[in-house]
């Protein structure tokens, strides 16, 4: 018998701070690369808990990419601090609860290929917990709040029920405005060429400050603030 059913659950995500919160069961993970998958990390994880807070839209149009890099990495914060908090309460009725971070630290890392792999696929874990699809852009988009959303999750050792995956449609099959406006021609509509993404997505300045200068799959996207 569980201790907490989801609904209470997710309850209590969007009391602390979240605009999505969705449940997918470990099932969902089988495909999930050998090192990455739930049990990986959470030998005892029966379930995944998927979060999410809306990152402000404004941040795409401003001139300078200060305020995007700014806000990115405070969003991270916020919601690294609400999955903490998430496993305060749910450890509190005998949840045991292991959160996983929402940008960086990373431990995969290929040096001649420039490609890092987070210690869980936070934008499929979205997916497979209902918040969104896959874009063409490599990110989630929500039906409501696009790509412009920052993913959480916490791994539990209870078995609860999953939120239906989404199936709306996050990309028109036509549309390729993403993919041709690539300035580094990194996309092909499945992954992203990190090597040559991130020439341009993290520029170090001369005093040592890491930018996210290019975020323009991002901008360009008809759906970026919502379908």
């Amino acid at each position: 018998m569980n201790l907490m059913d989801k609904s209470e659950i997710k309850d209590i995500a969007k009391n602390l701070g979240a605009d999505l919160c969705g449940i997918a069961s470990i099932g969902r993970f089988n495909d999930a690369p050998k090192g990455h998958h739930p049990l990986d990390i959470y030998s005892k994880c029966k379930s995944v808990i998927v979060f999410a807070k809306r990152v402000p839209t404004g941040i795409l149009y401003a001139e300078s990419c200060i305020p995007y890099t700014y806000v990115n990495e405070a969003i991270a914060i916020e919601v690294n601090m609400l999955g903490i908090n998430l496993c305060r309460i749910l450890e509190n009725v005998g949840i045991e609860c292991v959160p996983i971070p929402s940008d960086d630290p990373s431990e995969y890392w290929e040096a001649e290929n420039q490609h890092a792999r987070g210690i869980l696929s936070l934008r499929h874990a979205g997916y497979f917990a209902g918040l969104g699809v896959l874009g063409k852009n490599t990110l989630l988009i929500n039906e409501k709040y696009g790509s412009m959303i920052q993913i959480g999750v916490v791994l539990v050792n209870i078995q609860l029920e999953s939120d239906p995956m989404a199936t709306y449609e996050g990309c028109l099959e036509e549309c390729s405005i993403c993919i041709d406006s690539c300035p580094q021609k990194a996309l092909d509509s499945v992954t992203v060429n990190q090597k040559l993404c991130r020439e341009l997505s993290n520029f170090v300045t001369e005093r040592g400050f890491v930018l996210k200068e290019c975020y323009e799959c991002r901008k360009v996207c008809p759906n970026s603030s919502g379908l």
